[in-house]
């Protein structure tokens, strides 16, 4: 039973019902629907899958949706530029028709002309995704006059980083409210907001969705380079967090990147918000059979690193196996978590939930209790048990399905279910125990560890901890 949970990109490799199923046997947690291709249909199509599929199989499966963002753009070429290193690139800030002016001197345009503006003299732009990098040499009315550093070949609609520059524009597009809105229609589990800047960027998605009746949790995509030099005030807006590790190895010196996961994926521990570690983690298994040793290596570090969640990309999205990638993933996982340092105690308790998810972790270590079991209404108090990162496995129980999918990502929460609302704490525990010796995950023979709240169904009620051995099973059984 791995701890550490696995979120796989559903495309054209892998959105048949069979591929989906296989999947989540393989060990997937969380589906992400990529926004930045595909259809409003085909994304519903999708997504009913999933959902049908998960139903069948008995599996508290979420659903992330990742919007797509302001990603920047060279517009169409009539062919692609051959560029050599000294070669000149002018970028206009106006859209024109890009052409090959003479044979070192080239002429583009971009689809965010008004980002231009921001560029200054000396700074470096990468196109192609990062292989191509030019260093602009002057600015006027008209473009940016830049000199090519490395040889390259650049192609219609590649993506444009503007690694030293704050270009400060709304990452909400008009595309992206639609996207928002389709998601709120269907009741996705989870948002990820691309390119997100600072703060502003997530109250701003969340305004949105408060707009339209809807507290969907919202992830912050750390990918830009402000994002890293703003990440506390972005933590403390967001319900979670993306290490996407592609733009931001262009964004910021690549060198930089393993420093950067590991100091975010520790603050988002430290304040119990679920952190996701992206991109290219097991990227040849897009194409071959058999990741790489480095690649295996990446993904036990960001498992050690303590993220709640890996994700695989075009693995699973555009490559030739997906259910062996997920398989091949949830082996590292479930290999690397024989040696995680598990009770991890040094957070600070910031309230009594803190406090009481504390104790709970540590009892149930110190009786060897069979589970932890939570009793939840909205899935805070799971959240902060989970921060403490027991060894010990987590089931939750709610009567609310939809909380339950959002605790799909968290890390350690192996079991969830649905329980009947109750009027009271003896009657919210008869509940459990029915339904844990039902669904067979309670024992007479074991003892649990079980946390709740009093009144009963309010959030961040959670005020109690019971042990239930044998005696307590029974008596709940036979009221």
């Amino acid at each position: 039973m791995k701890k550490t949970k696995i979120i796989a990109t559903l495309g054209p490799a892998s959105d048949s019902e069979e591929c989906i199923r296989e999947m989540i046997k393989a060990g997937v947690n969380v589906f992400r629907l990529n926004f930045s291709h595909g259809s409003h249909e085909y994304h519903k199509a999708n997504l009913d899958n999933v959902r049908k599929i998960a139903e069948e199989l008995g599996e508290n499966i979420g659903v992330l949706q990742d919007i797509s963002g302001p990603k920047i753009r060279v517009l169409e070429l009539p062919e692609p530029f051959l560029l050599k290193k000294g070669d000149r690139l002018d970028i206009y800030r106006h859209t024109i028709k890009a052409n090959q002016k003479a044979q070192n001197h080239y002429e583009v345009s971009t689809n965010y002309n008004e980002i231009l503006g921001a560029v200054r003299v000396s700074e470096a732009i990468y196109l192609c995704d990062g292989s191509i990098k030019v260093i602009v040499e002057d600015v006027n009315q008209d473009y940016l006059k830049c000199q090519v550093q490395n040889d390259g070949k650049l192609a219609s609609n590649k993506g444009i980083n503007f690694p030293n520059t704050k270009i400060n524009i709304e990452v909400i597009t008009k595309k992206d409210k639609d996207d928002l809105l389709w998601g709120v229609k269907n009741d996705v589990d989870y948002m990820a907001i691309s390119f997100v800047q600072n703060a502003y960027d997530i109250k701003n998605a969340k305004q949105i969705l408060a707009e339209n009746g809807n507290k969907t949790a919202v992830f912050a995509k750390i990918e830009k380079f402000d994002a890293v030099e703003n990440i506390d005030e972005i933590l403390n807006v967001s319900d979670g967090i993306m290490v996407a590790r592609g733009d931001l190895g262009i964004e910021v010196p690549f060198y930089k990147v393993p420093s950067i996961q590991k100091s975010i994926i520790k603050k988002a521990n430290e304040i119990g918000k679920p952190v996701i570690t992206a991109t290219q983690m097991l990227f040849s298994l897009a194409n071959n059979k058999s990741a790489t040793r480095a690649e295996i290596s990446d993904v036990a570090n960001a498992v050690l690193d303590g993220t709640d969640a890996v994700m695989l990309s075009e693995e699973s999205a555009v490559g030739i196996d997906p259910v062996n990638a997920v398989s091949i993933m949830a082996a590292t996982i479930s290999e690397v978590e024989k040696i995680y340092p598990y009770c991890n105690f040094n957070h600070d308790k910031r309230d009594m939930t803190d406090t009481i998810a504390a104790s709970a972790v540590q009892l149930a270590k110190d009786i060897n209790a069979d589970a932890l079991i939570c009793l939840t209404s909205s899935g805070a108090s799971v959240k902060k048990m989970a921060r403490y990162r027991p060894d010990t496995k987590i089931i939750t129980m709610s009567h609310c399905d939809k909380t339950l999918k959002s605790l799909s990502i968290c890390w350690g929460l192996s079991e969830a279910y649905v329980v009947d609302k109750a009027g009271s704490l003896h009657e919210l525990l008869q509940n459990c125990v029915r339904v844990g010796v039902k669904k067979g995950i309670m024992d007479k023979s074991k003892n649990y560890v079980i946390t709740a709240g009093y009144p009963v169904g309010e959030t961040g009620s959670t005020n109690l901890i019971r042990v239930l051995g044998k005696e307590q099973i029974e008596y709940y059984l036979n009221l």
